[in-house]
């Protein structure tokens, strides 16, 4: 088997092999599912390791018919766009399924959703036919509404649940519906995105087609990435979301929006995406600005978390578009960086719930005395957050700031002032609250992570922080020649008279 395939579904055959498992082997459970997501790791890290920069084109390419009717086939590969983004994502999935040993009740269920939402994921970013493109989101969204509902934590549990649920539906039905609008009006008998891309190229769509076309997938999309004003579903369905859910939702799947912009919006659509950049541009910095306002008021962790990371969503939204390589390129790391980040932030906070029993961090405290190894861990986390040098998001939101120099230099200068101020502000007021001052009395038999194998999660994550924010050029040089493909199939339309 081809090593993509095996990357997508050694979570989904395992999800299948936990289904056929008697309830009460709840060991085998986590067992099979480490294993199934520790192989896909694996294999993410050999396909990353073995993607030759130098070469064009799909590697790790494997392609065969499927529904000859509707033109619909399995199709996947890697290029420079989004090679990094499987590798993130199985990283995440791996350290999500690590942290679940909280999980004590329907654990069987619990894993069969876990896997089926880590298999949909990584097919998703793998995928070159809209149709397995958009199927496997589905696979992978399907199981959060049902992990938040059943395992999440909170008073506001069931409306977090219920108003996830409205949101992200209604954003995957506008996208759907503008992929469906693409594939007719494009007059193609199949939804392969290489053949869309050649006869577009060849056959463009009319200008104030494109236009509206790309006004439903922006906010289809924009709405699963929590696009201002868009976004309260996020905050609060992270809060409510156990660990895993929390972890791979913010942390991966809700980077799908805006990979199938630059993916698919972009460079089928470039006359439609030049009529709505302003208009991304200006709803941005709603999420970084009004967003990072909002995180300095939360006392709850897990609100700052989710505020935050809608905030640093404004600045991918902001490299796409400006429109440039630099812009978008850094869109691409930002989307990897926060990945890492925001499934370690995450990940934090659950072993903080899961110890404490709150996450109100009014009551916390001194906690870096009782837990150094967490609290340091958090703290880098923190720092990352900031855009500090050395972590991965300081490369991506530095390629941003420069890319939508040209374009938009107000809107740069306010969005320096939400990333140098307002996220350091609240960053860290929260380290100090959390973690400095003298220790409170009634933590004071909490419990370190206490082996290796706990804290082998956090570890990779940030080993991911630091390896790719002091070698920002894994990412970005195999990615060069596939946005600036991009972007010239954009500019050039801009061009043509």
């Amino acid at each position: 088997m081809a090593n993509l395939s095996f990357i997508i579904f050694c979570p989904l055959v395992a999800a299948v092999l936990i289904a056929l498992l008697p309830r009460t082997f709840n060991v085998l459970f986590r067992a099979v599912a480490l294993l199934a997501t520790g192989l896909s790791l694996l294999g993410a890290v050999r396909v990353f390791a073995g993607f030759d920069s130098a070469a064009t084109g799909l590697q790790f390419e494997q392609h065969f018919r499927w529904v000859d009717a509707l033109g619909i086939g399995y199709h996947v590969g890697v290029d420079g766009l989004n090679v990094g983004l499987v590798l993130m994502a199985a990283l995440v999935a791996f350290a999500a399924v690590c942290v679940s040993r909280e999980i004590r009740e329907r654990q069987q269920f619990y894993y069969i959703l876990v896997l089926a939402m880590a298999g949909g994921i990584l097919g998703a970013f793998a995928s070159f036919d809209l149709f397995l493109f958009y199927f496997f989101h589905e696979l992978a969204l399907v199981p959060t509404f049902i992990l938040i509902g059943v395992w999440g934590r909170g008073a506001q549990r069931d409306y977090a649940t219920f108003k996830l649920t409205l949101y992200l539906s209604l954003g995957a039905l506008v996208a759907l519906i503008g992929l469906i609008a693409l594939y007719v009006q494009a007059g193609q008998t199949s939804f392969n995105l290489l053949h869309l891309t050649r006869h577009l190229a060849l056959n463009p769509i009319a200008p104030g087609t494109q236009s509206w076309i790309f006004g439903l997938l922006l906010f289809g999309f924009g709405i699963l990435v929590s696009l201002w004003p868009f976004h309260t579903w996020a905050p609060l369905g992270y809060a409510a979301a156990p660990t895993a859910a929390a972890m791979l939702h913010a942390g991966v799947l809700k980077k799908f929006g805006l990979y199938g912009l630059i993916r698919i919006a972009l460079p089928l659509l470039p006359a439609g995406a030049q009529s709505w950049m302003n208009v991304l541009a200006l709803l941005c910095l709603g999420n970084i600005l009004y967003c990072g306002l909002v995180a300095l008021r939360q006392r709850d962790l897990n609100h700052l978390l989710g505020n935050s990371s809608v905030a640093h969503m404004g600045f991918a939204f902001l490299g796409i578009a400006s429109l440039s390589v630099l812009g978008v390129t850094g869109a691409v790391v930002v989307m990897v960086a926060h990945g890492l980040l925001a499934a370690l932030s995450f990940a934090l906070s659950g072993f903080l719930y899961h110890r404490l029993g709150t996450l109100e961090m009014d009551q916390m405290g001194g906690l870096l005395q009782r837990l150094p190894f967490v609290g340091g861990v958090m703290v880098m986390a923190m720092f990352a957050g900031c855009g500090l040098p050395g972590f991965a998001n300081f490369p991506g939101e530095a390629l941003v700031l420069f890319g939508a120099w040209e374009s938009y230099r107000t809107i740069t200068v306010l969005a320096c002032w939400g990333a140098l101020v307002i996220a350091a502000v609240y960053m860290l007021r929260a380290v100090r609250t959390i973690w400095h001052g003298p220790p409170l009395d009634r933590w004071k038999d909490l419990v370190d992570a206490p082996n290796l194998w706990v804290k082998l999660p956090y570890a990779l994550l940030l080993a991911g922080l630091l390896v790719f924010g002091c070698f920002p050029r894994l990412l970005t040089d195999p990615m060069q020649p596939v946005v600036s493909q991009i972007v010239q199939r954009v500019q050039g339309e801009t061009a043509t008279p």
